[in-house]
Order: structure tokens, then C-alpha cells, then sequence
């Protein structure tokens, strides 16, 4: 059993490039990932010596990859979808799925589909073999309420495949039926946006990641708290979970330690702990019981984090971001 006590670094990668993205295959050392200089590399990980190698590259940063049953699938601020095939190494199809900058693609448990969230604020679900537009989510407005434009960050699956959940930059989140594409609820954590009115004219923060819990039953969100100097990311890493059925807070999490947005979020195999990655000058770890209502434990990484995985027995983390990759286990 995973024991975020037992935490331990068992490797430290640099790499030339910041890391937005990362999937793995699974029962397999093969990683993919999305990076800064417009490329997406395949990755042993647990190679002596770890060299990347370059498969395709999009025409602006690689924010996203995923696994699916059609294949690897990217996406990018330059709001294409390139599908890739692993085995025969070469592509399957690009598309223009949105129109501005691509934020981040979740993958059905099947694999079989796939949603992917933008700048534009729609989330678009996609047939993950044959590439056809399966629904259209519409929840988020374009503008915020001092009427600028507004990001769509980050977009999930629950465990059995059959809702998703996306957020925005003003902390409006809607969880919809992936079959009918209907929307089931509606929450809010405006904690996580912050307005300037006066200095900067200017918002930040928003919600940048998202998880359902094991049994579907809490939906986490990650962000920061309110941000004192827009000009830098000052307040600290802020998690927020609800009941999503009866659209309720139960709990929040504001880490002492970092400072940053919570950039990713997972819950455990067996729904003991949820973790969620900060970045802003450092990253780090942070790890929640959301039964006792506490934090469990916080550790510092060296870099601002973007992403992680969680393996299949929950118990190896391998995070990446800025120009590193870093691997802990918390076995025994």
C-alpha cells in the first residue's frame, strides 16, 4: 500500500525543455511528452541515462498528451489535436479543435474517448479512433465579470467513465453526463480568481486542475488563494473539494509551505489521500486526507510543476515542469 510517509526522490531528470505534459504507458517504462520548444518526445524513464526522442512537433507549446486507444493524442496553444501512432511511429491525423490555446485533454477510463478544454471556453469530447466530435460542452463564459477573457483550465473523467468536470479562471465549475453531454451541476470557488482593479487592471490565478475521488462521490479543484501582487504568484497553494451531487464545499486546503497553483491533481487508488502539485518559483507535493480534514504532508521540489502521474498501485509519482522530471516512490 502507497504511504505518503515512506516519500522518497529515487530520481532526478534534467531536461533541455519545460515539460507541460506527461503520459505513461501503462505496465511499461514508455513515456510521452509534451514540451515548451513545440515538440513531443517519447521517454524511458527509468533508463541509466534518460535521452528523449523527438516523434512530431505543433506549431506553439505542447500543453497536454494522453494515451488513448487511437493512439497518443496531443494538443497545443496553437489549438490543434495530433493524433500519433506509437507503435508504427508516424501520424494519424492533426485537426483544428479549438480555437485559441489548448489547456489540457482527459482520457476516458477506456480510453476510448477523450475531452479537451481551450481559451475558447468549450470543451469538445472526442471519438478517440476515428477523431469525429462527439459532444460540445458550453458552461463557461468567454468574459469575466470585469469583462476580460476568461481561460478554461482544466478538465477531468470520473473513475467510471461516465462524468466529466471542467473549470475556469473565475472558479465556475460544471460536472456534465459524458454520454448526453448535459450538464449535472454547477459549483464555484472564487477564492481561486483574484481581480486588480486598481494597479494592474489586471486577474490571475483560476482553477487549474480538477479530480474526482475513487467512488465519484467529492470532486477536488486546485488553484491558489487570493493573490496579494498580481505581478507574482504570492499567496499560497489552495485546494477546495465538494460533494458535486448536492454542490457543496466539504472541505479546503491552503498549504503553509507553498505558494503557487496547484497545478494537478489525483486521488490515490483507494481514495485514502488526494495529492495535488504546485508550481510557482519551486514546486511541491502536497498530500490531503479528505476524510480527517488535514493536510498529511508537504515536500519541496526543485522546480515549478506543471503535471504528474500516479501508477496503477498509486504508490510512484513521477512530476514534471521546468526543465526536470522528478520520480518519488512511497512504497511499504
Amino acid at each position: 500500500m502507497s504511504n505518503p510517509d515512506k516519500l522518497k526522490l529515487v530520481k532526478d531528470i534534467s531536461i533541455k525543455a519545460t515539460v507541460f505534459g506527461i503520459a505513461q504507458a501503462p505496465k511499461s517504462t514508455r513515456a510521452f511528452l509534451g514540451c515548451s520548444d513545440f515538440k513531443v518526445y517519447e521517454a524511458d524513464l527509468l533508463a541509466a541515462k534518460v535521452e528523449p526522442k523527438e516523434l512530431y512537433a505543433h506549431e506553439s507549446y505542447v500543453t497536454t498528451v494522453g494515451l488513448t486507444t487511437g493512439g497518443l493524442v496531443s494538443g497545443g496553444y496553437d489549438g490543434k489535436l495530433i493524433w500519433w501512432d506509437i507503435d508504427g511511429n508516424k501520424q494519424i491525423r492533426s485537426i483544428e479543435a479549438h480555437s485559441k490555446w489548448i489547456r489540457k485533454i482527459a482520457v476516458s477510463p477506456d480510453g476510448k474517448f477523450f475531452a479537451s478544454v481551450a481559451d475558447d471556453m468549450v470543451c469538445r469530447v472526442w471519438d478517440a479512433k476515428t477523431g469525429k466530435k462527439v459532444h460540445e460542452l458550453r458552461g463557461h463564459e468567454e468574459l469575466t465579470p470585469q469583462h476580460y477573457v476568461s481561460m478554461l483550465y482544466t478538465v477531468a473523467y470520473s473513475a467510471d467513465g461516465k462524468q466529466i468536470a471542467t473549470a475556469d479562471k473565475v472558479g465556475h465549475i460544471v460536472v456534465w453526463d459524458a454520454n448526453s453531454g448535459k450538464s449535472l451541476a454547477t459549483m464555484e470557488a472564487p477564492v481561486m480568481y483574484t481581480w486588480d482593479p486598481t494597479q494592474r487592471r489586471h486577474s490571475i490565478g483560476g482553477i487549474r486542475s480538477v479530480a474526482f475521488s475513487p467512488d465519484g462521490s467529492l470532486l477536488a479543484v486546485g488553484g491558489t488563494g487570493k493573490i496579494g501582487n498580481i505581478d507574482h504568484l504570492e499567496a499560497n497553494a489552495r485546494i477546495e473539494v465538494f460533494t458535486w451531487k448536492d454542490q457543496k464545499q466539504v472541505n479546503e486546503f491552503t498549504a503553509d509551505k507553498a505558494k503557487g497553483i496547484v497545478n494537478h491533481l489525483a486521488f490515490s487508488p483507494d481514495g485514502a489521500w488526494l495529492l495535488g502539485a504546485s508550481g510557482a518559483g519551486e514546486g511541491q507535493l502536497i498530500f490531503v486526507d479528505c476524510k480527517e480534514k488535514k493536510i498529511l504532508r508537504q515536500e519541496k521540489l526543485p522546480m515549478h510543476v506543471h503535471y504528474f502521474t500516479l501508477n496503477e498501485a498509486g504508490d510512484t509519482i513521477t512530476s514534471v515542469g521546468a526543465n526536470k522530471i522528478a520520480i518519488h516512490e512511497m512504497k511499504g
